[in-house]
């Protein structure tokens, strides 16, 4: 498995943690920064994110910031990028399962480190259902009329 992470600084400390939980896994991570805890722009790392996962060179990517909005709004303007704000491991496990998401954002400001990594694994470890979930999916993005 090929990770993408990324965050602001709001979530580096988090990153961090979660990089080390990846790697210890021997999974395989990208790292798109922030490389500190110096104010930065969260779009910046959401972009790098969610064009390795829109690119396939990240089967998933993970974002952090404060709230989640920001790294989540801008994720999901990229094709193919289904990214999903998780507080609780049932949300991240329903995103994945139902909804087919590829991204997971997280909240830094609003979650304790321990429940994050409880959310990470339940977002990673889910399996997207299909069937009549299937159909919903495909009708979140627009496609061009002719």
């Amino acid at each position: 498995m090929r990770i993408s992470l990324g965050s602001d600084h709001a979530g580096f400390e988090l990153k961090q943690v979660l990089l080390g939980q990846l790697e210890a896994r021997g999974i395989i991570v990208k790292d798109c920064g922030t490389k500190s805890l110096a104010s930065t722009d969260y779009p910046d790392y959401a972009h790098a994110v969610a064009t390795d996962v829109e690119n396939n060179s990240a089967d998933l990517g993970i974002l952090i910031c404060g709230s989640a909005n920001g790294v989540n709004i801008t994720a999901n303007k990229h094709h193919g990028v289904r990214s999903a704000i998780a507080w609780t491991e049932e949300v991240a496990h329903l995103a994945r399962t139902h909804n087919n998401a590829n991204v997971l954002a997280l909240p830094a400001r609003f979650i304790e480190t321990a429940s994050a990594i409880r959310i990470m694994d339940a977002f990673l470890e889910a399996r997207f259902e299909g069937g009549r979930h299937q159909r919903r999916v495909e009708k979140i993005e627009p496609t061009q009329a002719n």
